[in-house]
Order: C-alpha cells, then structure tokens, then sequence
C-alpha cells in the first residue's frame, strides 16, 4: 500500500507541474447509458434481471434459515404501490420504494420517464406538477433550507433541512372526503430562494456498505493521506450522534444503518407512520389536519399473528431494509485485462489524477460479524467510494447540514453501477458525466486540482475516463 501512495504522489506532483503549462476545458463526450449487462441471471418478483439487481451469491434456503424467501418477499413489497387505506400520504412523494428506485433495475436510481408526473392526478388527486418535476426529468425530494415566518418571509436564523413532500391526498377517491390540504407555496420557495433538490440514491450492494466496518473506513482513509494532502483533499466521517460510530448511507451519510434509512423513506416519501417514526408528518413540522387522518398509528408495524411463513411477519420497512441488505452490488461490464485497452487506460488516468482518493475502488467486509449474514462476510465491495464527507464547494452547496455533514460536504456517492445511471449529483442537475465531472470544480471543493488535471488529460485520456466509468 504504501509504494501504490508512493507511485500515486510522484504521479500526481508530475502531472500539477505539468498543469501548470497548460489547461483546458474536456472535448470528451460521455457515451451515454451502457446498453445491455453482464453477469448473473436471476428472476426477481417476476422480472428476469442480468448483473444489476440481483441477490447477493449464497443466500440460505430451506429450514432453519431462509434468506432466500426473506428477499424475494421484500422484494414484492418493495415495488407494492400503497394507498391512503394502506397509509400514504397525507404528504407523499412516490407510493412505493420501487417507483423511485427502478433504473436500471429495482433498486436503483430515477428511471427515464418521471413517474411523479403521472402520479400527481392519480385517483384524481388535484395536485399541480411543480416545474422542477418534469416528464423526461429526475425524481425529486425538495428540502427547504430556513423555516418561513408567519408573514410568509424567509427566517434565515431557524435552519429547516427538511422534506417538503411535493403532493397531497386531497381530491383522491381513497382519501378522506373532508381532507383539503394544499400543496406547498413552492413558487414562493422557488423566489426566496430556499428550495434545494434531491434525487434517489440508488441502493444496490447495500448490504455490502452496511458490514464494512469502520476500522476498514478509517484505515483506508489513513493510507491514502499523502497523496490527498497534494491535492487538498481531506475527507470525515458523518457519525452517529449517540454512539459516535459511522454513519454511510444517504447523500450526506445520515443515516447510520439500512434500517433507519428504510423507515425514514417510508415516512417521508410516502407519508406512512411506523415504528420507528410513528407520527403523521404534515408541512414544516406543523402536524397534518384531523381531516386528512383515518388509520391508526403507526400503520407499518410487525405481524405478531403471522398468517403464513415467517417472511410474512416483519413490517414492510423491516422487510425493505432486508431487501437492500441482500441486493448485490452491479455487475461491470468487465474487469481487468477483460476490459478494452480504453477503458483499462481510464482506470489508470482515473487514479492518476486523484480521483480514487475520494471513490476508493474497493473495501472488504467484515469477515465475520452479528450484524452480516453469511453470504455478506469477507466480501470485496467495489464501490468505488471511502464513504467519507467532502467539501465539494460553492457550486455544489445545498445550504443543508445533516449530522456532522455541514451545507457544502457529501459523501462520496458510491460510483458501482454508474455506467446505467441517467441523472448525476444529488439534485441531478446533469445528465452526463462530463457535465457531473466539471460540476467538482468551485470555490472551497476538494476536487478542484483533480478537475482541473482531468481538464488538462489529452482528449483520447479523458474519452478512456468516460469509457471506464460507463463500464462501471
């Protein structure tokens, strides 16, 4: 490890003193959405999937154990669309985990059309698609930055950060006929200012993340803090506030562990109370009118009679986080000297340049642990990220702290699987990589000198950086 820092430091002080000759912006083009897939078959709630989307290899099966009946029973419940009878709403964003994670399989990120748009008059409801959802578009989370005064202004002394759910129940035939609630005023967040956007992370080999431990994260932090120090980059962990201990998940890593990550969706993209968040959420922390209400709380919750095999018996929550536990991480179209001259060159200049001091390709899980199921164990996660926080500056600033994580930090997004994605960032401003690339480049962002010495690669080096992370 230390001669690969070694030869990664001469590398990058040759190439800053060469960027001090010359530099310029990428004539690269991104070629777009790897079309077809590698890897393992498998039939996933009816639909056959290739090397995206499938179970982790060695999922137990039959008595005693059954990993297998677990997934394949989350992963139905995960693309199960719910009603208000079932606790949607009365604020929602989507009415399943399947209809925001679904690109290029169940489990992603946005798909190429925007389901929101469809959803927003579904069962008459008589919501208005805002402008920032678009048909062609990505899915979008809005969070406000400040609180709003009663007279309507911005109160930017009360930090908000929260989810404003873009649709109400109101008008739809399951919905209570008295409830009216109305849309947020997200025109007048739009005018002051204090709207941010976030799209899906896609939530493939979670699983694996969840059982890195936080020794392997730290260490492999350690090892590369010569060659960060060259390039600026640092790099933290968001923790835990009660048991200081890591925390990976979520654009910012908020969220400590799958679990939580699962019932916090449930409650803030679909609106249904459960057990770990058992109240209805309204606007702005103001409660949702007695109007809107019928189911008793919380509405997600554990089968104590179970009415058919033990898989039947944990919530859907429950169940969604076991779905993500056992989802395996992508399948890239190819690996090592399998790979084209091209994309093995991009690997070479991706890390050349410094980019793999912020996505580090790989980590191994823990071999043994409580929390990770056999066929979790001694796994290498390639995915492409140190799960640390990084400063990616003014450009790329929400304005939004979350955990230790302050208005320009974010965890390094994992990149497995990124040469099927369709949107990039966390609001999906671009819709390619090289806009994604210089987007790293801003005032206070860590990636500043590694953008500007992808600006300075050769045209064909920075095509073979956009070839080998398409094959991701």
């Amino acid at each position: 490890m230390k001669l690969f820092v070694l030869c990664v430091v001469s590398l990058l002080v040759f190439s800053l003193v060469a960027f001090q000759l010359s530099a310029g912006p990428s004539p690269a083009v991104d070629p777009g959405p790897r079309v077809g897939a590698t890897g393992t078959t498998c039939v996933v709630n009816g639909v056959t999937t290739v090397g995206t989307g499938c179970p982790v290899t060695g999922l137990s099966t039959g008595v005693g154990t059954d990993e297998t009946s677990f997934f394949n029973n989350a992963a139905g419940r995960f693309v199960s669309p719910e009603g208000v009878a079932n606790g949607l709403g009365p604020t929602f964003n989507g009415n399943s985990c399947g209809l925001c994670h679904s690109q290029p399989a169940i489990g992603g990120t946005s798909p190429a059309v925007n389901p929101q748009v469809a959803l927003a008059s579904l069962m008459n409801a008589k919501n208005v698609v805002p402008p920032f959802i678009t048909t062609n578009g990505p899915i979008r989370e809005v969070r406000f930055k400040y609180f709003y005064n009663p007279n309507g202004s911005v109160d930017r002394d009360n930090p908000d950060g929260g989810v404003h759910d873009v649709f109400t129940i109101t008008g739809r035939t399951d919905a209570p006929a008295a409830c009216d609630l109305p849309q947020e005023n997200f025109a007048h967040a739009i005018a002051t200012n204090n709207i941010i956007f976030r799209i899906p992370t896609p939530v493939f080999g979670g699983g694996l993340i969840d059982a890195v431990d936080d020794s392997t994260i730290l260490n492999s932090h350690a090892s590369t803090a010569a060659a960060r120090r060259i390039l600026g980059i640092h790099g933290r962990p968001n923790r835990s506030g009660n048991d200081g201990t890591i925390s990976k998940f979520g654009w910012k890593a908020q969220n400590k562990s799958l679990l939580l990550f699962a019932h916090e969706a449930y409650s803030v993209e679909l609106g249904e109370s459960n057990q770990m968040f058992p109240q209805k959420r309204g606007f702005g922390g103001v409660p949702p009118p007695a109007s809107c209400l019928g189911n008793p709380l919380p509405e997600d919750f554990t089968n104590y009679l179970p009415g058919g095999g033990p898989e039947l018996v944990p919530s859907d929550d429950d169940s969604f986080a076991t779905f993500m536990r056992f989802l395996d991480q992508p399948t890239p179209a190819c690996t090592g000297t399998g790979c084209s001259a091209s994309i093995q060159n991009g690997l070479k200049q991706f890390t050349r340049i410094g980019c793999v001091l912020c996505h580090t390709q790989s980590m191994t899980t823990t071999p043994a642990s409580a929390f990770a199921p056999a066929a979790l164990a001694g796994v290498q996660a390639n995915l492409f990220s140190d799960l640390m926080l990084h400063h990616m500056g003014t450009g790329l600033a929400d304005g939004i702290s979350q955990g230790v994580a302050g208005p320009d930090e974010f965890r390094s997004s994992p990149l497995w699987g990124i040469g099927q994605r369709l949107f990039f960032l966390h609001d999906g401003r671009c819709a390619d990589l090289v806009c994604a690339i210089q987007a790293h480049k801003s005032p206070g962002s860590e990636s500043n000198r590694s953008t500007d010495l992808f600006n300075f690669l050769s045209p064909s080096d920075q095509q073979d950086i956009l070839n080998f992370l398409r094959s991701l």
